[in-house]
Formats: C-alpha cells, structure tokens, sequence
C-alpha cells in the first residue's frame, strides 16, 4: 500500500462560500478524546461487518443496523432457505417496504451520536456506503472526526452514484452482472431482491469477477452469503452530494482499489478530484490498496492498517 502523492492545487475561483468555513464548520478533532469508535456504515444489502482484528488493536467498532435491515425484519424467510420456494420468494413483501433512505440516514446519525459521547468517530463507507457517509456528514458534521470513503462514491459535481456510473470513467463498471441474481418485481415485494444462493456457474462467475476478482471460490461464497436478499430502492439516485459548510469540513481518505470493477480506479479518481476541487482546503488523503471491490482476507490485513494508521493521526 502507498499514499498517493499530493495532487497539484486547485485554484479556488468560483467556489462561493468557501471564504469562513473553517470558523462556522465542526468542532476540532481534538475536543474529543479517547479511544476512537469506527462506525461502518452499511453497504449494498446491508453489509457493514466489523473487522475483530481492529477491536483487537484496540478501538470500538460498531456496525450500523438499519430498519428493515435488522436480524429481526425477516429477510431470512422460509422460502429462501433450501430448497426454496422461489414463487412464494418472488411476492412475500419485503421488510424494507415503506422504508426510506432517509429513515436508514436516521439510523446511522444516531450510531454516530452515541458513538461520539465516547470519543472520536471515524466514519466509514464502503461502496454505496460512501454516499451514506457524506448525507451523515452533512447533518452532524461535528460529530464526526474523520470520513474514510473506502472504494466508495464521493459525490460532487454529479449528485448521485447513479450519475457517476454513467459516466465515461464508470462505463466499464461490471455492477450490471448484478442484476441477473434478481427475482421479484419491486412494485410487487417493496425492495430489491436478489438470490445469493443460486448455483448457476455463469451469473456466480460473472459476480464474482465484478466484486472479489482476485478471490478463491470460498472466499466470494462466504461474502455473498453475508448480504441479505432485499436491498432499500432508489439508493443510487439520490442526490448524496456533500454540503461545502458541513461535509466540507470533515477531514477525509479515500482508500482506493486498483482492480475494482464495480467502482473502476478511473472513477474513483474522479471522485476524488472533484472532492479536492470543492473543498481545496480539506484534500482527500488517499491510499492504494492493490484489490478488487471487496478486498481478500489477505489483503484485509493491508486495508485495516490503512484504517488504524488514520485513526492514530487524531
């Protein structure tokens, strides 16, 4: 892993507002003290799992369980076990339906507002996650110590990831692959729902060179047997852009993976760019990590010493 060089400055012409930030933005880091609480915001599918290894090095680490999301909301239903009722899979309603984004926004300002009563808060998204990290930052900006966009959308001149995927440098994405696994009508269930648990070696292939290209067959299995079925609509075009007076204050990284299909390196430095662009001020401190999408056990040790060597800079 290596730490980007610095990327040459960016005139700040045209970015009105920017002059008094730093005075009217969130409090210093330093105001809290303590052992910092890595907050993982969930990602596609509700995925949002905590490495023990960083407990083990010495930091509280929370997951954020988001409504509809939850052990407790059934997505595990009889008809996905096996063998599966795949009629009655494809119309039961979803625990997800009725539930918004901004209920799952809620949800994860309020992990990071008992998080905060502890210590410093290192907020972490993955993936879609990163467009959940900056409307958090956006409500409670001085809670929040550090923002780690980890392979992650970081919307700015575009206002959603959905906009971004159809850019020229997101045009190579593989996130297409994803949809054959889906089986229900949404208007019908109230969410996305995929099955994880079909069989057929051409759709397992073709996602699992789309998220963990450099993985064993184990490995990809055990990560999809971590997301649930249904997935909360309409994540991908809301507008997740980072306010300039809250987000734009919050120091931030962007870890990037060099064979992510999903996100492609070209988008992610395009992310990162505009970023930089808008908050000239507060660049992104960004770190390479030589994976794809979701990194390999091996490479997970890699990616958690990126995570505590920022959470000791505070």
């Amino acid at each position: 892993m290596t730490k980007h060089t610095r990327r040459k400055a960016i005139t700040v012409a045209g970015l009105t507002g920017l002059t008094g930030i730093a005075a009217a933005g969130p409090a210093a880091a330093g105001e809290r003290r303590g052992v910092p609480t890595f907050v993982f915001a969930a990602g596609a599918n509700g995925v949002s799992g905590v490495p023990n290894e960083l407990v083990l090095r010495g930091y509280r680490c929370v997951g954020v369980d988001l409504p509809g999301q939850r052990p407790a909301d059934a997505q595990f239903r009889r008809s996905y076990q096996a063998p599966q009722d795949l009629a009655a899979f494809a119309t039961e309603p979803s625990p997800l339906a009725g539930v918004t984004v901004a209920d799952h926004i809620a949800a994860t300002v309020e992990t990071v507002r008992r998080a905060a009563a502890l210590g410093p808060v290192v907020l972490v998204g993955a993936s879609i996650g990163g467009a959940a990290i900056s409307l958090v930052a956006n409500q409670v900006p001085r809670l929040i110590d550090l923002l780690v966009y980890d392979t992650a959308f970081c919307c700015g001149t575009l206002p959603t990831p959905g906009h971004y995927l159809r850019t020229d440098e997101g045009k190579t994405t593989q996130v297409m692959a994803l949809l054959e696994f889906m089986v229900a009508d949404p208007a019908v269930v109230g969410a996305f729902r995929s099955n994880w648990r079909i069989a057929d070696p051409v759709r397992l292939a073709k996602a699992k060179e789309a998220f963990m290209s450099d993985s064993t067959d184990a490995e990809f299995h055990a990560f999809l047997n971590s997301m649930m079925p249904d997935e909360l609509p309409g994540k991908s075009d809301v507008d997740s852009r980072g306010d300039l007076r809250t987000w734009g204050c919050v120091p931030r990284v962007y870890v990037r993976h060099l064979r992510d299909n999903i996100i492609p390196p070209a988008l992610q430095d395009r992310m990162i760019r505009e970023a930089d662009e808008r908050t000239p001020r507060n660049r992104f401190r960004v770190f390479d990590l030589d994976t794809a999408h979701v990194p390999t056990s091996a490479k997970l040790g890699e990616l958690l010493d990126i995570y505590d060597r920022v959470a000791r800079s505070l």
